[in-house]
């Protein structure tokens, strides 16, 4: 079991805060990565997670989006600090928890795009004026503020 399974099984259901980080990825046409998740079942999100015992935020970004993809980022910067009441989250287990979200652009990655099973239906890359409509609400907030402080879309039409 990892750091939260045992948490759980000493807690139970009662609400906790996690940590976790996201990254927003983008390719050389400009399109972001989204991961269509399987829980909830035909979301779409940023690929990320909760961080482990010992690490920090980067490190935390950077393991989950290659467990989560097969990607190796370079060059994190960071988008935002996402926490408080609005982040209050009932899982369909009954498992109640707050989320402090640290959001990442990264600059640049490598490697081929690979489905973790277990949490991952898909990958597909998006145009920002294409975005899927059902998106985890948290992170459609991550990927506005993304662009319109971090995007430049004359930058990705060269």
């Amino acid at each position: 079991m990892g750091y939260v399974e045992d948490l759980r099984v000493m807690i139970g259901h009662r609400p906790v805060i996690f940590t976790g980080a996201v990254t927003v990825i983008a390719d050389d046409k400009g399109r972001l990565l989204l991961q269509e998740r399987k829980f909830p079942k035909g979301t779409w999100g940023l690929p990320g997670g909760l961080m482990e015992l010992g690490e920090s935020t980067e490190q935390a970004a950077r393991r989950e989006v290659l467990e989560e993809t097969g990607l190796t980022v370079s060059g994190l910067h960071l988008i935002n600090v996402y926490s408080g009441p609005d982040h209050f989250v009932v899982a369909e287990n009954g498992d109640e928890f707050y989320l402090v979200t640290i959001a990442y652009y990264s600059e640049g990655y490598e490697g081929e795009l690979v489905i973790e099973e277990s949490e991952s239906v898909s990958f597909e890359f998006f145009f920002p004026d294409q975005l899927p409509e059902k998106m985890i609400g948290s992170h459609r907030v991550i990927v506005k503020e993304f662009l319109d402080k971090h995007y430049s879309v004359e930058e990705h039409k060269k």
